[in-house]
C-alpha cells in the first residue's frame, strides 16, 4: 500500500498559486477571485483563501477592495522597485551561476541544454504562453546545481515579487528571440567550468530583460504593458 498524503488543501492551493506566479500566468493589475480560484483548483474557497491570505502576507499579492468576492490583485511594479529587484537578482543569481559552474556535471549541462532546447522550440513554435515556465525550469536548474538551499531559496522569493512584470517580456522582446544568446552563452560557459563567464551571461541576460521592461515605464515611472509585435518585428525574428 502507498503513503497517503496528508498535505493540507490549503498548503496545496499556496503551492499552486506561487507556481502560477512564477511560471507567468498573472500579470500586474491581475484580479484573483476566490470563487474563481476555488473552481479552478476545485477545492472549496476556505483553503484558497487561507492561500490568498499568506500571499498577501508575504507582500506578493494585494488585498483586493470590497466587492471583489473577498480575493486579491497582483500589484502593479513602479520602475523603482523593479530596478531595486534587478540588482538584487543579478547579485544572488550571479553568484549561483558562478557556484554553478564550478559543480555542474555532464549530467547538470545535458538537462540545461535540454532546457535551452525547450525554450527555442515554444519560441518558434509560437506556444509563447508556455515560455515563462520553461524560462524558469532553465534558470532553476542551474541554481538547484549549487547545492546551496538558502540562496535559491532567497532567489527564489525574488522570482515571486518581480514574475508579474516579467510577463511584458512575451509580446515583443521573447518572439525576437532577445536573451537567448545569454542562455546559451551561460550553458557554454557552465560546460567549460567557468564560473566568470557563466555569471557574467546571467548577469546580462537579467539586466537586458531588465532593460526592455523599464523602458515601457510611463511618465509617472509605472510600469505599462506593451504593445504586440507588429508583423513587420515578427518577420525579422532570426532563427535559432
Amino acid at each position: 500500500m502507498e503513503a497517503l498524503d496528508y498535505t493540507p488543501l490549503w498548503d496545496k492551493a499556496y503551492a499552486a498559486l506561487r507556481s502560477a506566479i512564477l511560471e507567468g500566468r498573472f500579470s500586474p493589475g491581475d484580479r484573483l477571485l476566490l470563487r474563481e480560484l476555488a473552481a479552478k483548483l476545485q477545492i472549496s474557497l476556505t483553503p484558497v483563501r487561507d492561500a490568498v491570505n499568506r500571499l498577501v502576507a508575504e507582500r506578493v499579492l494585494e488585498r483586493g477592495a470590497p466587492g471583489q468576492g473577498g480575493g486579491a490583485i497582483v500589484p502593479r511594479m513602479t520602475a523603482d522597485q523593479l530596478r531595486e529587484l534587478l540588482v538584487i537578482r543579478g547579485d544572488l543569481e550571479g553568484r549561483a551561476t558562478s557556484v554553478a559552474a564550478a559543480r555542474a556535471t555532464p549530467e547538470d549541462v545535458r538537462a540545461l541544454e535540454a532546457l535551452l532546447k525547450q525554450m527555442l522550440t515554444v519560441i518558434q513554435q509560437n506556444k509563447l504562453d508556455r515560455y515563462l515556465g520553461v524560462h524558469r525550469k532553465f534558470h532553476f536548474r542551474i541554481y538547484s546545481t549549487t547545492g546551496m538551499g538558502m540562496l535559491e531559496e532567497m532567489i527564489d522569493t525574488l522570482w515571486l515579487r518581480s514574475s508579474p512584470a516579467l510577463t511584458y517580456v512575451i509580446p515583443a522582446y521573447v518572439p525576437l528571440l532577445k536573451g537567448t544568446d545569454f542562455h546559451r552563452a551561460a550553458v557554454e560557459a557552465i560546460k567549460r567550468g567557468d564560473p566568470a563567464e557563466a555569471e557574467a551571461a546571467i548577469r546580462a541576460d537579467i539586466a537586458q530583460a531588465g532593460d526592455y521592461v523599464l523602458s515601457l515605464a510611463d511618465q509617472e515611472g509605472r510600469l505599462v504593458p506593451p504593445r504586440p509585435a507588429t508583423r513587420g518585428q515578427q518577420s525579422d525574428r532570426p532563427s535559432a
